[in-house]
């Protein structure tokens, strides 16, 4: 788990799983490039990568808009000349049906968990294949077994999954290793930000006691260590995998 010299760029990383596996890959030693929307969360999280690590470079960029994702890449390339890592992990979550979803609102969810993730990737693999590095992409047990009340989300996690299964075949025999993590409930911020309001997150976060096998929702910490675990020469014979960091939620069903 060093990643002394290695160039890694994390998507989202102003908050949440982003900001806990920006800490978590400083403090083993990485180049860091970090994306978020938030200027002031975003420098946040760089100050604490910088107190464990080196300092890492920020870059204030919507990835649903083609411009901010080609001008992150150029700040990339600009900043370090390589990549290592590509973390996607940026990813917004909208409350619908099928019966009041909108097609702005799947547009969104898709154009930032999905569109920016094909886009973004295309841009780096020709830097990954050179330094035979690695993509880790941040899906969701929604993308694993579905849910009602989030059909854009769960639609743009699926994506994620074949995405992430189909690049990893793609590049395999050009020395690069494609995987996603798949948490269940962790508390962030994300669902709030989603249109949930605090007392129904604070009955969502009561009742993952009973949908997690294991009791309780997860921890951001524990999402960072298995991205920087995917990451790493720790699993250089891993590849195409969906790896379940969600208590056992994905193996759970009603009695």
């Amino acid at each position: 788990m060093n990643f002394e010299g290695k160039v890694v760029l994390i998507t989202g990383a102003s908050s949440g799983i982003g900001a806990g596996t920006a800490v978590k890959f400083a403090e083993l030693g990485a180049l860091l490039v970090l994306n978020g929307r938030n200027e002031e969360n975003l420098k946040a999280v760089a100050k604490k990568c910088a107190d464990v690590g080196k300092e890492p470079h920020i870059v204030v960029a919507d990835i649903s808009k083609e411009a901010d994702t080609e001008r992150l890449w150029q700040e990339t390339l600009n900043r370090y000349n390589k990549l290592d890592v590509l973390v996607n992990n940026a990813g917004i979550i909208e409350i619908g049906s099928i019966e009041n979803t909108s097609l702005p609102q799947y547009d969104r969810v898709m154009n930032t968990n999905l569109r920016a993730v094909y886009h973004l990737t295309m841009l780096a693999v020709p830097e990954l294949i050179k330094s035979k590095g690695n993509i880790v992409n941040v899906s969701s047990v929604n993308g694993i077994r579905s849910f009602p009340g989030v059909l854009a989300y769960n639609i743009s996690k699926m994506g994620l999954d074949q995405f992430t299964r189909c690049i990893a075949l793609e590049l395999a025999s050009k020395g690069v290793r494609a995987n996603c993590v798949n948490p269940g409930v962790v508390v962030t911020n994300i669902h709030t930000r989603g249109g949930m309001d605090e007392e129904t997150y604070k009955k969502f976060l009561e009742h993952s006691k009973t949908t997690h096998a294991l009791g309780r929702p997860g921890t951001v910490e524990e999402v960072a260590n298995a991205i920087t675990f995917l990451a790493s020469d720790l699993a250089t014979f891993t590849t195409g995998t969906s790896l379940s960091v969600d208590g056992g939620r994905h193996a759970m069903c009603p009695r």
